[in-house]
């Protein structure tokens, strides 16, 4: 069942426009768009392993702009488009309690959550809709996202042979697992 869209990613990523396509997704992944930057990342790096880290970097500077863009809309556009956004989560609750919880602790929830499957456009509306100050909001983002890309990047590097053989032997288990993970992530959103 995912071999087609996994066949088509590999293509797309091994096409002279995929770090426009990796920017575009990490970018949107990061404010509003439901689809994890993940599942275009790891098959880029496994198509070009010699670029992992130049994706890498790519992903995080999206990721970083889309947290910018998300804490705009969070802080400027509360009623009109983050409130869409996040109704469409069921996470309404979990906005308030991220902005109560940046009042306390700060850049240590976006450090913590941007590591998480909890979809990273909730915090980055949240921050913005708490009015957190948007220098260390970005050097947080940085960090957490960075993190999280270079490591994904730097394990398909060093073991991208082995880790495409196993997935394509077992892509629809794969898959399965990602979106469980997914859908967990999406779900722990209501016990914030």
């Amino acid at each position: 069942m995912f071999q087609p869209l996994y066949r088509r990613t590999l293509a797309l990523a091994a096409s002279r426009h995929a770090g426009w396509w990796l920017f575009g997704i990490a970018f949107a992944e990061a404010s509003f768009f439901p689809v994890p930057v993940d599942l275009l990342l790891i098959p880029m790096v496994l198509a070009q392993r010699e670029h992992a880290f130049r994706l890498a970097t790519i992903c995080t500077a999206g990721s970083v702009a889309g947290a910018l863009f998300g804490w705009i809309i969070g802080a400027f556009l509360l009623m009109h488009v983050a409130l869409p956004i996040v109704q469409f989560y069921h996470a309404e609750h979990s906005l308030a309690v991220l902005q109560e919880k940046f009042r306390h602790y700060g850049v240590m929830i976006i450090l913590l959550k941007g590591l998480t499957p909890i979809p990273f456009k909730i915090v980055t509306l949240a921050a913005g809709a708490s009015h957190f100050p948007i220098l260390p909001f970005l050097g947080a983002c940085l960090v957490t996202r960075a993190a999280r890309f270079f490591l994904v990047a730097g394990l398909l590097r060093l073991y991208g042979a082995s880790i495409r053989d196993f997935l394509e032997r077992r892509l629809t288990l794969v898959m399965t697992g990602f979106l469980f993970l997914v859908i967990a992530g999406i779900l722990a959103l209501r016990y914030l």
